[in-house]
């Protein structure tokens, strides 16, 4: 938000089964209005995507703005209909993006990518391109330039096409955009080769390692991974194979994976951070276990600054910067956090995958 703007962010939708008391917990069965602990989200030519993971599918609403409270989703991906139970299409998705009008859903258990030419209009559309395995069949986790192991965030940042692939502890990258099926990634962030899958690189924290990197974002110039596992977000300005972060945000060093208790809440501090949007000049972080929302409002300026340690200007979710209580430990109410996942900003509007409280929140974010 600039420095002159006037309005301050607010909740205006709330998606997912109401909830009276305490958590909004889920119904027994999905519905086309219910979400199970949803990790992903994303805002595209006026849609809203959300994946819900815990009920193994996607729902879509293609008029986000429009939206009312616990409106029903018009289409479901993965799924035949909006009440089927289970795996199927789909294992537990997570990262979602559209790009270019293709649909691109990270299917983290099945430890691929599945990509549609187009944002399906009817239910139950299949996918037109898989990546990470050798078709719809593949559900094997691997290592290597094209194989993925839980990869939970997906995004396309300077043209480049970036995978966080969790469980390998890295994050792959693809020059020239979105790939075709068995093309090698040429960039890689978090390990010394491609070969190579250890936790931090199977040694201390460094600015060039990985623990459980979740979501990447970024804008021009600028590429953002959230290390969920070092409780840290990491920026590189011009990645290249194997080098190391240039700025770091949550730690004091790039030493250091602390997390509260063991150390002091409020600005700087960070507890396992799962998502991240970047807006150019504002940056909003997904602090999950801090059950918030933290916004920078000139990332730029405190990154050249601040290089490591820059604090955060403002939260949402919490009443100031050192409260993380879930739903600051009262009934959920339509401010209230509880394990934030997955962030997506589009314009005016800011998309909270609000996994804890089963429901996706849209927030007003004036610029």
């Amino acid at each position: 938000m600039s420095a002159t703007a006037s309005v301050a962010p607010a909740p205006v939708a709330w998606l997912g089964g109401p909830s009276a008391f305490g958590l909004a917990l889920p119904d027994a069965a999905p519905t086309p209005s219910t979400l199970y602990a949803p990790r992903g989200v994303c805002l595209a030519g006026g849609a809203l995507i959300a994946a819900d993971t815990g009920n193994h599918r996607l729902l879509i609403w293609p008029d986000a703005a429009a939206l009312a409270d616990h409106a029903p989703a018009e289409v479901v991906v993965g799924k035949g209909d909006m009440t089927s139970e289970g795996p199927g299409l789909l294992f537990l998705p997570t990262g979602v993006l559209v790009h270019e009008g293709r649909l691109i859903v990270a299917d983290a258990w099945h430890h691929r990518i599945l990509i549609w030419d187009e944002v399906p209009r009817a239910s139950g559309t299949a996918p037109d391109v898989v990546l990470g395995q050798a078709g719809l069949d593949g559900v094997t986790e691997g290592c290597g330039p094209r194989a993925f192991y839980w990869p939970f965030g997906v995004a396309v940042v300077d043209d480049v096409f970036w995978v966080a692939d969790t469980g390998n502890r890295r994050v792959l990258g693809w020059s020239g955009g979105v790939p075709g099926p068995g093309v090698d990634a040429d960039l890689l962030l978090g390990q010394p080769d491609f070969e190579h899958r250890g936790e931090n690189r199977d040694g201390p924290v460094a600015a060039d390692s990985l623990r459980w990197p979740h979501a990447v974002s970024g804008a021009a110039g600028r590429l953002a991974v959230a290390d969920a596992g070092n409780h840290r977000v990491l920026f590189w300005r011009a990645p290249e194979r194997g080098g190391p972060a240039g700025a770091v945000l949550g730690q004091p060093d790039f030493a250091t994976a602390v997390e509260y208790p063991y150390r002091p809440q409020g600005p700087r501090a960070m507890r396992f951070p799962y998502g991240v949007a970047d807006r150019g000049a504002e940056l909003f972080v997904a602090d999950t276990s801090n059950n918030r929302v933290l916004v920078l409002d000139d990332v730029g300026a405190t990154l050249a600054g601040a290089p490591a340690g820059g604090a955060a200007d403002r939260v949402l979710g919490q009443p100031d910067l050192d409260a993380n209580g879930e739903n600051r430990w009262d009934a959920v109410g339509a401010d209230s956090l509880c394990w934030p996942y997955g962030l997506a900003v589009d314009g005016d509007l800011l998309a909270v995958a609000d996994s804890g409280n089963n429901r996706v929140t849209l927030w007003s974010v004036p610029r």
